[in-house]
């Protein structure tokens, strides 16, 4: 097995489940010593049990509420310390909440941006310096919706949507500094966070959760659901020398599920 990611740090929020943990497996697999941030302990323990069981170097692990500043401190003070360095950080933490527009109270709006959004700029901004001596990567995992709002999304859609301008502004710092920006835009992908979005939105449409299910698939005239596993390989293709010239750069994995040009 391929050790290119050998002596390598690598900061994952939202690493415990879906997307995230497979990106860690992934670095893991590779010989990166892994970072696991996520809110729960247990799930972050879980999490680190099936890396290392897999083969993959074991991960540290830190439990953080990354939806303040505070958390995102600690969770820096905890990589600082006990590890020195940061070369690759990854953004994956954040829900947002499908559902009818006039159901979505202010507070879950206010949810919706403090951990995907807020938390991502936080981290950036914390490991910034590390990531610069390191002339490191960042890639940040959004979501299609950034490109295509959609009115049963619109949490999620307008998150995204300052993700994705947040990490094209930094990219240009990057640039700057030696720190390769990036985006992933995953479409729909078998991960337990959107069959909770299929959950919320098949409420608000007064279907089946299979017909909701169902209708989300053939509306983005897709044969499949996307796997985490694939969100991975790019992650760890955008971090290696080979895309050392790929710069501010979001790229969809979503089955062409992306109706416009960009």
């Amino acid at each position: 097995m391929s050790q290119a990611f050998s002596e390598k740090i690598v900061v994952v929020s939202g690493a415990s489940k879906g997307i995230g943990h497979a990106i860690a497996a992934g670095f893991a697999a590779q010989g990166a010593q892994t970072v696991l941030l996520a809110s729960s302990q247990e799930n972050l323990n879980a999490g680190a049990d099936t890396i290392a069981a897999a083969g993959g170097l074991r991960p540290e692990v830190f439990a953080a509420d990354l939806r303040t500043e505070a958390g995102c401190r600690a969770a820096f003070a905890f990589v600082s310390q006990k590890l020195g360095r940061c070369d690759v950080l990854v953004n994956s933490a954040g829900a947002t909440r499908a559902g009818a527009f006039l159901d979505l109270s202010p507070e879950v709006w206010q949810d919706g941006f403090a951990l995907k959004f807020f938390g991502c700029v936080n981290l950036c901004r914390l490991f910034w310096p590390l990531l610069r001596a390191a002339q490191g990567h960042v890639v940040n995992i959004i979501g299609g919706a950034a490109r295509t709002p959609d009115p049963g999304f619109l949490i999620g859609s307008s998150v995204n949507a300052a993700m994705h301008n947040f990490t094209k502004g930094l990219s240009g710092l990057g640039k700057r500094d030696g720190v390769n920006v990036n985006a992933i835009l995953p479409g729909l992908t078998e991960t337990g966070r959107v069959a909770q979005i299929f959950a919320q939105r098949a409420n608000a449409s007064g279907k089946t959760l299979e017909q909701e299910r169902q209708a989300q698939i053939e509306r983005e005239g897709l044969h499949r659901l996307g796997k985490p596993e694939e969100i991975a390989a790019l992650a760890l293709f955008l971090c290696s020398d080979s895309a050392r010239h790929i710069q501010g750069t979001a790229i969809a994995v979503d089955g062409g599920a992306t109706p416009g040009l960009y």
